[in-house]
Protein backbone atom coordinates (compact mmCIF):
# COMPACT_ATOMS: atom_id res chain seq x y z
CA UNK A 1 0.00 0.00 0.00
CA UNK A 2 1.10 3.54 -0.69
CA UNK A 3 1.17 6.46 1.70
CA UNK A 4 -2.17 7.78 0.41
CA UNK A 5 -3.91 4.44 0.86
CA UNK A 6 -2.48 4.19 4.36
CA UNK A 7 -3.73 7.66 5.24
CA UNK A 8 -7.21 6.77 4.00
CA UNK A 9 -7.20 3.44 5.86
CA UNK A 10 -6.25 5.06 9.18
CA UNK A 11 -8.62 8.00 8.64
CA UNK A 12 -11.56 5.72 7.96
CA UNK A 13 -10.64 3.40 10.83
CA UNK A 14 -10.75 6.41 13.16
CA UNK A 15 -13.99 7.60 11.53
CA UNK A 16 -12.57 10.97 10.54
CA UNK A 17 -13.70 12.91 7.49
CA UNK A 18 -11.38 14.19 4.81
CA UNK A 19 -12.56 17.71 5.60
CA UNK A 20 -11.62 17.38 9.28
CA UNK A 21 -8.18 15.88 8.65
CA UNK A 22 -7.38 18.40 5.93
CA UNK A 23 -8.45 21.36 8.07
CA UNK A 24 -6.47 20.16 11.08
CA UNK A 25 -3.40 19.48 8.90
CA UNK A 26 -3.61 22.91 7.26
CA UNK A 27 -4.27 21.69 3.71
CA UNK A 28 -7.30 21.71 1.42
CA UNK A 29 -9.66 18.78 1.25
CA UNK A 30 -8.93 18.45 -2.46
CA UNK A 31 -5.21 18.13 -1.70
CA UNK A 32 -5.90 15.39 0.85
CA UNK A 33 -8.14 13.65 -1.69
CA UNK A 34 -5.32 13.73 -4.25
CA UNK A 35 -2.86 12.37 -1.68
CA UNK A 36 -5.23 9.54 -0.76
CA UNK A 37 -5.75 8.67 -4.45
CA UNK A 38 -2.01 8.64 -5.03
CA UNK A 39 -1.97 11.45 -7.60
CA UNK A 40 0.07 13.69 -5.27
CA UNK A 41 2.67 12.91 -2.65
CA UNK A 42 2.68 14.92 0.56
CA UNK A 43 5.74 16.91 1.52
CA UNK A 44 7.53 15.76 4.64
CA UNK A 45 5.93 18.58 6.65
CA UNK A 46 2.43 17.80 5.38
CA UNK A 47 2.99 14.11 6.07
CA UNK A 48 3.97 14.94 9.64
CA UNK A 49 0.88 17.14 10.08
CA UNK A 50 -1.43 14.43 8.73
CA UNK A 51 0.19 11.80 10.95
CA UNK A 52 -0.26 14.09 13.94
CA UNK A 53 -3.96 14.57 13.18
CA UNK A 54 -4.38 10.80 12.75
CA UNK A 55 -2.60 10.17 16.05
CA UNK A 56 0.28 8.16 14.65
CA UNK A 57 3.94 8.54 13.75
CA UNK A 58 4.97 9.44 10.19
CA UNK A 59 6.62 6.01 9.89
CA UNK A 60 3.22 4.42 10.46
CA UNK A 61 1.99 5.96 7.21
CA UNK A 62 4.91 4.39 5.37
CA UNK A 63 4.75 0.89 6.90
CA UNK A 64 1.06 0.29 7.49
CA UNK A 65 0.92 -2.71 5.16
CA UNK A 66 2.16 -4.76 8.13
CA UNK A 67 -1.01 -3.84 10.02
CA UNK A 68 -3.35 -4.87 7.20
CA UNK A 69 -2.42 -8.54 7.46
Amino acid sequence: MGVGENIRWIREKRRLTQAYVAEQAGISQSMLCQIERGTKNPSLQVGKEIANVLGCELECLLELNKLHK
